[in-house]
């Protein structure tokens, strides 16, 4: 009955989402109030059905409901119960059931908060979001549904992918989704500013809360992946430049480049139609990202293995969004004036070089994402495009953009005197020969590139906490009138300063890993030393057990340092029965200055172990840089001006709005 309710559900939000997607865009053209209010109903109604659709096929996973196909595919009652949940969406029919919830969780949040938006705009951006519903239900109920019966029911499930089975990977899907979706709501903003042909700042101000939300989510959701590769594959690496790993990573440079230039907009009526290209793109790489997962063109650990059905449907669907928001683009756009001007030494200008840096980015890795696509569809050869391309291309970018990054908050708009802004940098240039010096007394080896990362880090780091202290006005007035300046500030403007510290983390964790890391890779038998990165690693031998769903090979390592025992770690080697697998547990044990890292391997049949193991200085610093970025989202989030600032302009364009309606 649980799936039949599921299914209910579905068909109600599928009827929902045409008429959301029809009644209200009509409405705003004719101006017929009735129609446009029943924009917000109908989100509330199309939320209500698919969370029902969503709590159904919990249920089912939680009851271990074998006689629903999804659940006998992807589940098994031995299972534990975290993942039995996570195993709703660890799928393909449930990971698009939970794209759909999401999509219609936004669509709520937006009839719900947005009560200060014009009334015409309001019922053109839940409009398209029905529309892009539709697409999504279609997709689900006739190539993916996730309430398919099985008759007879098989006694027991065939479980969940092990690699799955992991609190990283429960928690990173959804996170994903919430950055992927959540610019399904800057693409209806896009779409319908151009419908209306009008975007002038307060259309900015209401997009960025948006953006910010969804880039917030995205940041969590990579960082979350990137994490689970780190320590549940054993490689002992945090980025693969996989292509399913670029599919996120694509949206989250254009949505980076997004929200720099929702600022311009917002603060000088400038780079209109640019903003609104980002938004169509960022959400257009989203549904490529969907496609690529589910299409079954690419081999990857974390992609879906899919019928070529299901990437004909997307692939269509992608070409429809794609194909018809660039068409109503380019006969839209012309039309849009552009706003004040401004020189090339100014904050737009380097906002402007921003956006240029970020969209090279995400265009070099889409290239070499499909390049090996394209030549396998036309040719039949078979190349792979890994890290030594990547790495060629993209660092080239990401250094300009890392100096632009600094040195943006400094210039004045409008115009700038890069005389006086360097003038104010000159401590950061004294921090970064400080820190140079320090490394090259600390290691006096490693790659070029390895001291130019230590130079961003200083260079990004002392550039925050110098335009902080002059935003207070630190050393130059009373204590007391800097803390109340500090008390005062914007949130959003310690929202920008906390994400760049968290970027330069990131740079901090990027380089000195890459860089320094050390590693042992060998066969040891019980009661044999290791020397890495000036720590012992004593083996002490390797015994057998069993999990709530798998057999264990557990080894156990002693760390040391100049005779003090520190950390004893456990690595483990698992088998699954069902589904028959097995998988690495690397033991790690992270400090602020590194990781300690190992994982134990097949025994070689005389009482050794394959056994890896590393030292990787700073490289949880990349983790936490992320969540620093995230909470920095929040802290612009949290900003009182989206709330309030946007409220009173909210009045005046319904009329105009309404008008060119």
């Amino acid at each position: 009955m649980i799936g039949e309710i599921g299914q209910f559900g579905l068909l109600l939000a599928l009827v929902v989402s045409v008429l959301q997607g029809s009644i209200p865009l009509v409405g705003a053209s004719s101006g017929n109030l009735i129609q446009m209010r029943f924009a917000s109903s109908a989100a509330l109604v199309q939320f209500i059905a698919v969370t029902i659709s969503f709590v159904a096929l919990t249920i089912a996973y939680l009851g271990s409901d074998f006689s629903v196909a999804n659940v006998a595919e992807n589940s098994h009652s031995l299972k534990p119960l975290l993942y039995k949940i996570s195993g709703v969406w660890g799928n393909h029919e449930g990971s698009l059931l939970l794209w759909a919830w999401i999509l219609a969780l936004f669509g709520f949040a937006v009839a719900a908060f947005g009560q200060q938006l014009p009334l015409t705009l309001k019922s053109r951006v839940l409009s398209i979001q029905g529309l892009i519903g539709l697409g999504f239900l279609l997709f689900i109920l006739f190539t993916s549904n996730p309430f398919e019966r099985l008759d007879p029911a098989p006694f027991e499930g065939r479980g969940l992918n092990p690699l799955l089975q992991d609190p990283g990977l429960a928690f990173h899907p959804p996170f994903l989704y919430l950055g992927y979706v959540g610019l399904s709501v800057t693409f209806s903003f896009a779409i319908a500013a151009l419908i209306e042909g009008k975007v002038d700042p307060a259309w900015a101000r209401w997009v960025r809360p948006w953006t910010l939300a969804a880039w917030g989510f995205l940041t969590l959701g990579i960082a979350l992946g990137s994490w689970w590769a780190y320590y549940e594959l054993g490689w002992g690496g945090w980025w693969f430049w996989d292509p399913v790993e670029n599919a996120s990573f694509m949206p989250w440079l254009v949505a980076t480049a997004l929200l720099h230039s929702a600022i311009v907009v917002e603060k000088r009526d400038a780079l209109k139609n640019w903003t609104i290209l980002l938004a169509i793109i960022a959400f257009s790489f989203s549904l490529l990202g969907t496609f690529l997962v589910r299409s079954g063109v690419l081999n990857s650990v974390h992609a879906f293995a899919t019928d070529p059905a299901r990437g004909v449907f997307i692939l269509a669907f992608l070409c429809v969004v794609v194909g018809g928001s660039l068409t109503l683009y380019a006969v839209r756009a012309p039309h849009m004036k552009g706003g004040g001007l401004f020189a090339p030494i100014s904050r737009e200008g380097a906002l402007v070089l921003n956006n240029l840096l970020l969209s090279t980015a995400a265009a070099t890795v889409l290239l070499g994402t499909l390049y090996p696509l394209f030549l396998d569809a036309f040719s039949g050869a078979k190349v792979s495009v890994g890290p030594p391309f990547f790495n060629a291309t993209f660092l080239p970018l990401a250094i300009p953009l890392v100096v632009a990054l600094a040195v943006g908050p400094f210039l004045p708009w409008k115009r700038a005197d890069l005389n006086g802004v360097f003038a104010r940098l000159k401590f950061a240039l004294i921090f970064v020969l400080f820190v140079l010096g320090i490394t090259w007394w600390l290691v006096d080896e490693g790659p070029i590139l390895a001291f130019v990362g230590m130079s961003l880090f200083a260079w990004l780091t002392a550039a925050v906490f110098i335009e902080w202290a002059g935003r207070i006005k630190l050393f130059k007035v009373a204590v007391s009138e800097s803390m109340r300046r500090a008390k005062n500030l914007p949130r959003s403007a310690y929202g920008m300063s906390i994400a760049h510290l968290g970027v330069a983390m990131i740079i901090l964790g990027i380089t000195a890993s890459e860089a320094w890391q050390s590693e042992r890779l060998d066969v040891m038998k019980t009661g044999e030393t290791a020397t890495v990165g000036g720590y012992e690693f004593t083996f002490k031998g390797a015994e057998k057990a069993v999990g709530p769903n798998y057999d264990i090979l557990r080894g156990k390592f002693v760390a040391s340092k100049n005779g003090h025992d520190i950390v004893t770690l456990q690595p483990e080697q698992r088998v699954y029965q069902n589904p028959p697998m097995e998988t690495t547990e690397a033991a790690i044990w992270p400090m602020l200055s590194a990781d300690l890292y190992v994982v134990i391997g097949e025994e070689d049949g005389q009482g050794g172990y394959a056994t890896r193991i590393y030292h990787k200085p700073f490289v949880s610093w990349i983790w936490g840089g992320s969540i620093v970025m995230f909470i920095g989202g929040l802290f612009s989030l949290s900003d009182r001006r989206f709330r309030i600032g946007a409220a009173r302009g909210a009045k005046k364009p319904i009329a105009g709005v309404g008008a060119a309606g």
